[in-house]
């Protein structure tokens, strides 16, 4: 690659606010000039037929390198949060062009695999005519729903009619294995993790709704925020809201119902949080610059949270990856089973410290293995832990799903049964290992 077409790349991308044609138009170059390094498509169209562009960036992105992790950053669910759609071309354009240049960004492409959709909401971004730091109509998209309420939510029926949209990012989940992944928002100044929403299961009287994998989302948080210029000052963005560390619980914050965090985590295997980059929603573009500025660390660091924990491959005796093998942390079952993928892959995102894996193919005996986890982040790699079970012999599954009910209000009635202990405990252990089937 010439200089001149690094240069050239670069000179194209200023800091103003790219619409449709434009942001069509410079992913278009930038793929025909990193033909290697990228891969670009569209994974739906929204309401008025705009395509949803996905950017993909990284080594080997037409084959599937075992144990290579799947990052993604999606921006514009809510059309009038602007600056993280701006954020992620800026961020294009710095790892393409960064690429065999800085040792850094060339060990994160070479080890991950980074997903890009700067573009949720095409149709509210276009009807958010001018800047506007408040409300606008172009918050939701062309049939007026608000796409960050629009995912299934576990914890209640918000009998959700799922839009072009969301059902484009659905499937998308579904075709991928993403292990992290960040939502881009404006409005405020803060990192929010889940639980969005949360019932007696999750919540405490505290207004706090805890996942089982509560430390690792304080850790990925805190991540972006002490990375940001001024995030992790925690000042908020008037004298009423403050946050601690520039983080928060979401539930803590504000109940959200159909909130797309929380849909990752419990249905898409992927761990997520929203970031919120900017008290005024759609600031004035002489802005951006200091936005990219302000963010520019913290983006990169936080997709190197990508390679936290442990990863693996399940396999047979004959070494045929096992797909929809159990694979979870002893003491934090999720309640939609975490999976192996086709190629028998897992990733569990951990802390540093010592863990009991355990894998479980179905109709089989576990196998548990003890685990230590160092912080690799810095090594691009997650410590690998493969399972193989000699006594399995491969053959044809159908993939194994959760199925689309509020699941932890079917935990909570259990638990809230009034029976005695030993038929409590019968009752949630039921359940729950019908959700290992």
């Amino acid at each position: 690659m010439s200089i001149f077409c690094l240069i050239s790349v670069t000179a194209a991308l200023d800091f103003k606010y790219h619409h449709a044609e434009e942001l069509e138009a410079y992913l278009k170059r930038v793929h025909a000039e990193y033909p290697s390094l990228t891969h670009l498509h569209s994974i739906g169209r929204s309401v008025e037929g705009r395509d949803l562009w996905l950017f993909r960036v990284g080594r080997d992105l037409k084959d599937h390198p075992v144990s290579i992790p799947l990052f993604r950053y999606i921006a514009l669910a809510l059309g009038d949060k602007t600056v993280g759609r701006e954020m992620l071309l800026h961020l294009i354009d710095f790892l393409v062009s960064s690429y065999r240049r800085d040792p850094l960004v060339t060990r994160l492409l070479n080890s991950t695999r980074i997903h890009i959709l700067p573009t949720m909401n095409p149709d509210g971004f276009e009807a958010t005519k001018v800047p506007d730091c408040y409300y606008t109509r172009g918050r939701y998209n062309k049939n007026g729903e608000d796409l960050n309420r629009n995912f299934p939510d576990a914890f209640e029926d918000n009998n959700a009619d799922i839009q072009p949209e969301t059902q484009a990012v659905i499937n998308w989940i579904k075709n991928e294995t993403f292990v992290l992944s960040a939502n881009l928002h404006g409005g405020a100044l803060v990192a929010s993790y889940t639980f969005d929403n949360g019932n007696s299961v999750t919540a405490s009287a505290q207004g706090y709704s805890r996942s089982p994998d509560d430390d690792v989302f304080i850790h990925l948080a805190k991540t972006y925020s002490s990375n940001h210029a001024s995030m992790y000052k925690g000042l908020g963005c008037d004298n009423r809201q403050t946050f601690p560390e520039g983080i928060t619980n979401g539930y803590s914050w504000y109940q959200l119902e159909g909130g797309m965090q929380d849909y990752n985590y419990v249905w898409g295997q992927c761990f997520e949080i929203t970031l919120e980059l900017s008290c005024c929603k759609y600031p004035p573009e002489d802005q951006l610059e200091k936005f990219w500025k302000d963010n520019k660390a913290a983006l990169i660091e936080y997709i190197k949270q990508v390679h936290l924990g442990v990863k693996g491959q399940v396999t047979d005796k004959n070494g045929n990856p096992i797909p929809n093998a159990i694979v979870e942390a002893k003491g934090r079952p999720h309640i939609c089973p975490y999976r192996t993928n086709e190629h028998g892959e897992y990733f569990l995102l951990l802390l540093p410290g010592t863990y009991l894996i355990n894998a479980t193919v179905p109709g089989f005996r576990s196998m548990l293995k003890t685990v230590q986890i160092p912080d690799n982040t810095g090594n691009f790699s997650a410590v690998r832990q493969d399972f193989s079970f000699s006594e399995v012999s491969i053959r044809p599954t159908a993939a194994a799903s959760c199925p689309r009910i509020p699941l932890y209000q079917e935990l909570e009635k259990a638990l809230s049964a009034a029976v005695k202990p030993a038929l409590h405990i019968l009752c949630l252990m039921t359940i729950l290992l019908g959700m290992f089937q």
